[in-house]
């Protein structure tokens, strides 16, 4: 299984990046995809999540509003748009894959607390300044 992730850069505040995370070796359809991010000397948390087989989703309340899930099936990849872009939205960002995922939003977000995600990509570096 290899999830790669893609699309990070340095951009000013209030700019915006798109992330891209394509999975191969994995049965991507009807699985979940999470996206985290660690910024240095804090825990990894969880940003969003989404159902590769339907239309549910979760993104985390301290990016609600400025980023978005969305996936492309026939690609096997899952992107996260970030607008108005913050220095403190500074950090590593890893796309994460599980077999296990639900239709219900507050499973979901539980399952992304708990970075319950069995498949990781090697990150990518987003800084905002």
């Amino acid at each position: 299984v290899q999830l790669v992730e893609s699309g990070g850069g340095s951009v000013q505040a209030g700019g915006s990046l798109t992330l891209s995370c394509e999975v191969s070796g994995y049965t991507y359809t009807s699985s979940c995809m999470g996206w985290f991010r660690q910024a240095p000397g804090k825990e990894r948390e969880g940003v969003a999540a989404l159902y590769t087989g339907g239309g549910t989703s979760y993104i985390a309340d301290f990016v609600k509003g400025r980023f978005a899930l969305s996936r492309d099936n026939a690609k096997n990849t899952v992107y996260l748009q970030m607008n108005d872009l913050q220095p403190e939205d500074t950090a590593m960002y890893y796309c994460a894959a599980d077999a296990t995922c639900y239709t219900d939003v507050a499973k979901l977000a539980l399952k992304l607390s708990r970075r319950d995600f069995g498949y990781w990509g090697q990150g990518t570096q987003v800084t905002v300044s």
